[in-house]
């Protein structure tokens, strides 16, 4: 496995026991878990409401609805990588309605092989995903300290009469003598004068 520490949780919909056996052996445990299984749209939206999933499988058409439809909604509001299966000769139109919202489709019937390297390449996009949010969530982080760091500033031009490279350079030395961040010293100016 590609990346041995994680494994995919998957949401398989289909209403066909067949090809639920046939895609079960192409989900190895090491690779591939949890792994949820539902027959219809209202199931899959229910149990996503309930729980994510990072891969989601439709085997179209589905007893309710086509999935088209679900696979839409579930790559717009989560970041689960979405599968569908599509009669060959349905395979162009529905690429064409799907591929700008990043659902991969597939069409039927096809070999186990073709699985096998699309999941493979769905859980590499997921990782990449993965490392795209962690470096917003930094990102994130970077710009709320930047955020506090300069309103503790102004804060201190305004009472202590300090210029900008001043107070920059006293918020610096009292977390380098206090061996605490720029963050921490600039909170504690904030309640300080905000009391």
């Amino acid at each position: 496995m590609l990346f041995k520490d994680y494994t995919y949780s998957v949401l398989i919909v289909s209403s066909s026991e067949k090809f639920n056996d046939a895609i079960l052996p192409l989900l190895p445990e090491n690779e591939f878990g949890p792994i949820a299984r539902v027959t219809n749209v209202g199931e899959a939206r229910r149990t996503i409401a309930n729980r994510g999933f990072d891969i989601v499988l439709i085997n179209t058409p589905l007893t309710d609805s086509f999935g088209t439809k679900l696979a839409l909604d579930i790559a717009a509001d989560s970041p689960s990588g979405v599968l569908l299966f599509v009669k060959a000769d349905l395979y162009e139109e529905i690429t064409d309605k799907v591929i700008d919202y990043g659902i991969f489709t597939l069409s039927k019937p096809t070999s186990s092989v073709v699985i096998h390297q699309i999941l493979k390449n769905m859980y590499a996009m997921q990782e990449r995903l993965k490392r795209i949010e962690r470096k917003n969530a930094t990102l994130e982080e970077k710009m709320e300290e930047i955020r506090i760091v300069n309103h503790a500033k102004w804060i201190l031009i305004q009472n202590m009469k300090l210029t900008e490279d001043d107070a920059h350079r006293l918020i610096e030395k009292q977390a380098m003598d206090t061996r605490r961040s720029k963050r921490e010293i600039a909170e504690g100016i904030l309640k300080t004068y905000q009391s």
